[in-house]
């Protein structure tokens, strides 16, 4: 049986990203002044440009914020490719990691395929929203000064714009899978879980806790179980259907 985790996106019609003729403006702006490409007042200035031009016509409008998102990543990803001859020190490979803690927790399952380092699937999460989404592609890597691995990913269905650097060890994890309705006993409470939201303008994934399982009858439309999860952001409390989870892959192996 092979499980699919449900599309994650999330932005609901907005911003579609920068045409070629705003990244080639916006490099040759980090040529000619880098040290203030950054600055709020700086980016306002690009972002009206860019929306007084014939060709955003028609588009959705650019927001000052994205243009220093760009400038940020942009400057980073230039930072890390600059420093990456001088590091001494081997990027944790994050697919070997989770292939071993695959194998590890499928040692005492008999019959289970581990999946090769080419099968696995990552999801990180985002230091925007805390939410996590899945990744397309490891972009570069970089080690901060404290030592710490981050990578510069870049989300499913989000454009370079969306690039984002995340810290490998702590924001980086095997993809999370959904249950079949018949699969809902392998949740327990305590279990780590993300739970989709969709709101009018975003929809995204948190991570939280189920605190509680209210047993119900299945029916014709599958699952009626009941899971009280509490957020683990806030502490707020959501009481959600099945459908709307996604475990941890480990959870898979349970009887």
């Amino acid at each position: 049986m092979e499980l699919e985790l449900r599309p994650r996106k999330r932005q609901i019609g907005s911003f579609s990203g920068f045409s070629q003729t705003e990244i080639e403006k916006m490099e040759n702006l980090i040529n000619e002044s880098s040290e203030q490409v950054c600055d709020p007042e700086f980016c306002k200035k690009v972002a009206k440009t860019f929306m007084r031009s014939q060709g955003r016509a028609g588009k959705p409008i650019v927001k000052w914020t994205e243009v220093q998102t760009w400038f940020q990543n942009k400057l980073q990803c230039c930072s890390s490719k600059d420093n990456s001859a001088e590091a001494n020190q081997k990027l944790p490979d994050v697919t070997e990691r989770c292939a071993l803690d695959k194998a590890n927790e499928s040692s005492h399952t008999a019959g289970q395929k581990v999946p090769s380092q080419s099968e696995l699937e990552f999801e990180a999460r985002s230091s925007r929203d805390g939410a996590w989404y899945d990744v397309d592609s490891f972009i570069s890597h970089r080690f901060l000064n404290s030592g710490e691995p981050e990578a510069l990913v870049r989300f499913v269905s989000l454009g370079s714009e969306e690039d984002e650097w995340v810290n490998i060890r702590k924001a980086v994890r095997e993809r999370s899978v959904t249950l079949e309705n018949s699969e809902c006993n392998k949740l327990k409470v305590g279990d780590l879980v993300l739970c989709f939201q969709e709101g009018k303008n975003q929809s995204k994934y948190l991570e939280a806790h189920v605190i509680e399982i209210q047993k119900r009858l299945h029916d014709i439309r599958g699952c009626r179980c009941l899971f009280v999860i509490r957020y683990g952001r806030d502490d707020t409390e959501e009481t959600v259907r099945l459908r709307r989870l996604c475990v941890r892959p480990s959870i898979l192996g349970r009887p």
